[in-house]
């Protein structure tokens, strides 16, 4: 398998430190398993972040979600786990990791995650006509 699941998340250089911009990633085949009944459970993740010094490298992230498809994890603790782990490594001026899990016992979950530098603050909303 050319693959495997990992536990790392691997980083780049952001190319424009200089400047915000938002990264924006949906990722729709995030599964983990329910840590009573042990039955998978499904997300859509939606990640947008402002860089600061690193952006986070695509495979590894693919590879670093997988990791979750045999682990038994409540929603809120596997929302956090990750946005922390992100943030640790790309330390970004602000992170928003949304996690939309399909329903389970009738009940839709999203659990929204949010970290940001201290200090930090975005520039203000522009609406155009």
């Amino acid at each position: 398998m050319p693959s495997q699941p990992s536990q790392t998340l691997d980083t780049f250089p952001n190319p424009r430190p200089e400047a915000d911009y938002t990264i924006r990633m949906t990722m729709p085949e995030f599964t983990c398993l329910c840590p009573k009944t042990g039955q998978p459970d499904f997300a859509v993740l939606e990640l947008e972040y402002v860089p600061d010094l690193a952006c986070v490298e695509l495979k590894s992230l693919k590879n670093y979600l997988w990791a979750f498809r045999d682990r038994g994890a409540f929603h809120e603790a596997v929302t956090n786990e990750i946005a922390d782990a992100l943030a640790a490594v790309t330390r970004p001026r602000y992170m928003r990791l949304s996690a939309r899990f399909n329903v389970r016992g009738g009940i839709y979950t999203t659990v929204v995650a949010t970290r940001r530098q201290p200090g930090w603050t975005p520039e203000p909303a522009v609406t155009l006509p």
